[in-house]
């Protein structure tokens, strides 16, 4: 049997033992507590490019797919979607080359935007025509402003949507 002595010892030992084990967990506990939380991950944003292919475009091409069609009200949903889609770029990215995107968008667009509305409402696919080659101008002249001439669009020459039915539906 052991001494009262060695027993006294143990005891001791096995106290300083879970001491320091305390002690070791309040100083990693301290640390982390300490340590710097990681930074937050920046926040995406678009570029104009990015939004000039993701919104833009598709609708551009809508809006002259749709009035081809005959499908004036849906060219009106269209056209009303491109210019809201003009305005949340400019709201992502309001300063392009140092220029404010809101009032170069207003100055090349406004004109060819009020004409579109006009063509649409008489259902007259020549102003329509007219108008739209205005507005697709207009975009290429804003390109060639900011020194993008390299980002050429056109009026489209065909149907390039292939999971929309652009006709309208028989009422």
């Amino acid at each position: 049997m052991p001494s009262e002595k060695l027993r006294h010892s143990v005891r001791l030992k096995v106290a300083a033992a879970g001491l320091a084990g305390l002690a070791s967990l309040a100083t990693v506990a301290g640390l982390r507590a300490e340590a710097p939380a990681p930074a937050p991950a920046p926040a995406y944003v678009p570029t104009v490019s990015d939004l000039m292919i993701a919104t833009i475009q598709p609708r551009h091409i809508r809006l002259w797919l749709a009035a081809h069609s005959g499908n004036w009200a849906f060219s009106a949903y269209e056209l009303g979607n491109l210019k809201g889609a003009f305005n949340r770029v400019s709201r992502a990215q309001p300063l392009v080359e140092g220029n404010s995107f809101a009032e170069m968008n207003a100055a090349v667009t406004q004109e060819p935007f009020e004409a579109l509305a006009q063509a649409i409402k008489q259902k007259d696919i020549g102003r329509f025509e007219q108008s739209y080659a205005d507005l697709t101008a207009a975009c290429n002249s804003c390109h060639q402003a900011l020194n993008r001439a390299v980002v050429a669009i056109k009026v489209p020459q065909a149907a390039g949507v292939a999971d929309q039915e652009f006709t309208p539906a028989k009422e």
